[in-house]
This record gives structure tokens, sequence and C-alpha cells, in this order.
């Protein structure tokens, strides 16, 4: 308790870093806010049928990304997935056009080019998915005896709220990231996430008190198998593999110094959180398609793909997740470049020649890392369904692994990280005796 106070003195004394911890604070509470202002015209105490359908299946996933804005019917309803789907369009743009290829090398005024095309592209998503919700809405204030507002101008100005809403969420995150404690879009979905997690834990708690739920004593194995889990997940976030590199020999005046041997942390889990999140994103794709219609009137194919217990949408989320990591750790790890620079600094791999083939042993060592990285990544991502096949609340289930586990995870982990080397960079003790913190990225911010 004496460390934790005298920590939490010592970040109050850092000016920079109250600043940006009171900014993130205000910035959530707005979000937080407007997730429960009201679409204009929705009556809210009509809103219960559609509470139920989020209550349950993939529209549950969905709701708990946007922090409870989708089922409230609020103006933040589709939350930030839209700008994730665009970013994933974008980036797999950068690998097949030769133009986004060329953006991508032309560093920060390329880059700044791709987010202005994510955003347009985050627009059009948003005002095909904006008509669909209405619908959906519509279809579910009709069960509960009342309805939205008739015409063309309530469906034109409602998908522009949803739309500026959606827009507006963006804004907050980039903001959270320039002015506040950094990972904007990953700290905005973790609210979401959070905000679910103390009402699921109750409800699990109370349906376990029933005369058929198990009882106290199958609660707390739950809790039990919910820390492994965590501790997994961490251990999947930090896992690195350590390449060893020696330094040529130096002669500094008349005296020669021997080699210094360093190393190369390569991660297991190079991609962080990124590829689940992207593979998520792809499986809203048959909510669009059926227009966010009742799960049980949708059969065949998309109904396949809407059911988040069943096999063929598990199988198909698990290789999204392997090919993602491969995909984003192409995209962030250059061994050409680690060769180059290792090269200039009369840097070599013992036993490996500088060069090509240094290039090519640091990308054989990141496939046969990423492989067991990936599919322990996609096992801890089903593990929800299995979970809820248990006999365990959907909501409580979805922190059993799955995409809000790992974000909470890899999202805190960042975030701790940053707090600890502003800690440190002012010479004050860092959060943990035993050793520094490890993030997902070395505190870059996943978007």
């Amino acid at each position: 308790m004496k460390k934790l106070i005298e920590t939490i003195t010592n970040i109050w004394k850092i000016e920079d870093l109250r600043s940006r911890l009171l900014t993130t604070t205000l910035l959530v509470m707005i979000y937080r806010f407007g997730s429960y202002v009201v679409l204009p015209g929705i009556d809210p105490n009509a809103l219960s049928a559609l509470k139920s359908q989020t209550s349950g299946g993939l529209l549950a996933l969905l709701d708990m990304f946007s922090g409870g804005a989708f089922a409230n019917a609020s103006v933040f309803a589709l939350g930030i997935m839209p700008y994730i789907s665009a970013s994933i369009v974008i980036q797999l743009l950068t690998i097949a056009v030769p133009y986004f290829q060329k953006l991508q090398r032309e560093g920060e005024s390329g880059t700044r080019k791709m987010n202005q095309f994510t955003r347009y592209l985050t627009v059009a998503i948003l005002l095909l998915q904006g008509p669909s919700y209405l619908i959906n809405l519509s279809v579910q204030l009709a069960q509960a005896g009342s309805a939205v507002p008739s015409g063309f101008m309530f469906t034109l100005t409602s998908t522009l709220i949803l739309c500026g809403g959606s827009m507006f969420v963006m804004w907050l995150g980039e903001r959270i990231t320039d002015k506040g404690i950094g990972n904007g879009i990953s700290f905005i979905i973790l609210i979401g996430i959070i905000s679910r997690f103390p009402g699921a834990v109750i409800k699990e708690f109370a349906s376990r008190l029933t005369d058929s739920g198990g009882g106290l004593v199958m609660f707390i194995a739950e809790l039990i198998v919910l820390l492994l889990v965590i501790a997994a997940s961490i251990m999947l976030v930090q896992g690195t593999r350590k390449i060893p590199v020696q330094y040529a020999k130096r002669i500094v005046g008349n005296k020669q110094y021997g080699g210094v041997r360093q190393y190369i942390p390569l991660k297991i889990n190079a991609a962080g959180v990124m590829p689940i999140i992207f593979a998520q994103a792809i499986m809203f794709i048959p909510l669009t398609l059926a227009g966010f219609a009742h799960s049980e009137s949708v059969s065949g194919f998309i109904g396949a793909f809407m059911n988040n217990t069943g096999f063929w949408y598990n199988f198909v989320f698990g290789i999204l997740i392997v090919v993602f990591t491969y995909f984003y750790t192409a995209i962030t790890i250059n061994p050409t470049q680690m060769a180059e620079e290792m090269k200039r600094n009369n840097g070599f791999i013992p036993g490996i020649k500088p060069g090509k083939r240094t290039a090519e042993y640091l990308d054989l060592i990141m496939s046969r890392i990423t492989l067991p990285g990936s599919i322990f990544l996609a096992i801890i991502a089903i593990m929800p369904a299995f979970a809820q096949i248990l006999g365990i609340n959907q909501g409580f289930a979805q922190f059993f692994g799955g995409t809000s586990l790992l974000i909470l995870v890899a999202v805190v982990l960042d975030t701790l990280q940053q707090i600890e080397s502003h800690l440190l960079m002012r010479h004050y003790d860092g959060l943990l005796k035993s050793g520094r913190i490890k993030g997902r990225s070395g505190g870059a911010s996943a978007y």
C-alpha cells in the first residue's frame, strides 16, 4: 500500500503525465456520456427488445465493442468498428496496389494521405451501415409496441447523426493518442469492454447461486480459470526470442576493445492484438449483409457465420487470426532493414554472414516463432465459445479469452508501460520492483 501511494504521488508530481491522464479521463467521460445519448425521435423506454437482441450471439460482441451504445440506440451506436474495417482495407491495399505501396514508403507525408483515405472509406462504410441499423431498430421497436418516425428525412438525418457520432469517437481516440496517454483507438475499445465487466461478473455470480447453478464453489473455480487465461495472455503479449548479435572489435586511440555481445528481442507475437481485431472486424460482415436481422431468421451461409459458438464461425475466425498475424508481422518487422542496420554498425549474428544471409536468417526465425504464437493467439480467441458451451453466461464468457481479454491485457500493459516510462525518465521508481513492464509493441500505438 505504501508503494502504491508513493507511485501515485510521483505520477501526480510529473506535470506532463498528470495533464495527459486528466485529458484522457475527460475524453473517456465524454465518450461514456455520449453512449447514453439516444437518437432523436427514439423512445428510450421502448429499447427493451433491442437490448434483449444484443444479450447474446454476435450482436453481443458488437454491443460490447461500442460500450453498450448499440443497445442504447445511441448517437455512438455504430462505434469504432467501421474505422477498423476501413483500416484493414487500406493496409491490404498497401500489398496489392502500387500507389499505396508508394505512399507507405513516403514516410510521414504518405502516412497522412493513407489516414485521409481511411477516413473517407470509414464514412462510406458508415453511410451503408447506418440505414441497416435503423431498419433493425425499427423491427425491434415494433416488438415493443413502439415505432421509429417514418419518412426519408428521419432516415437521412439519423444516418448522418450515426455517421457523425462514429467519426467523433474516432476523433476522441486520436486526441487520446496525441494529448492523452496514447493508444487512443485501442483505449476507446478497452473502455467499452471494461464497462461491461462488472455487470457480467454480477450476473454470473447471481446465476451460480441458484439451485442448479453450481454454487459459490463453481463461481470461484471460474475465477481461477479466468486468472490462468489472463496469465497466459500476458505471457503471449510479452514473450520474446533473443537473437545474439556480436559487434566487431574497435580501436580507440592506441587501445583495442573487444567485441560487445547484445541481443535482438524478437517478439513471439510481434503483431500484438491487431490480428484479432482485424479478424473480428471481418467476422462482423455477416451482420451488415443480413441487415442486422434476427439471427433466428437468418439461415444458410450467413446464418452459420452469425453463430459465434458454431464450428464454422470459430474455425474461420481462428484461420483469419493466423493469416493476419503473419500479415501484420510482415508489415511491422523488416528483416532486410534490420540486417542493413547491423551491417552499418559492424554487427553480425555469430555463424551468419552479414547482409542478405542475415536477413534470410531473421526472416526464418520470425516465421518459426510467429506460427506457434499465431496458433496460441487463435486458441485464446475462440475460448469464449467453449466457455459458453460449458454453461457460462455469454457476457462473462467473453472475458475467458477472445478479443475482449486480449485487447484488455495488451492495452493495459501498453498504458502502464508508458506511465512507467514517464516515471523512469524523471528518475522515479517504476511501477514494479521486479522489472520493467513490457507492452505489446514497445509503447507504440496500435493505430
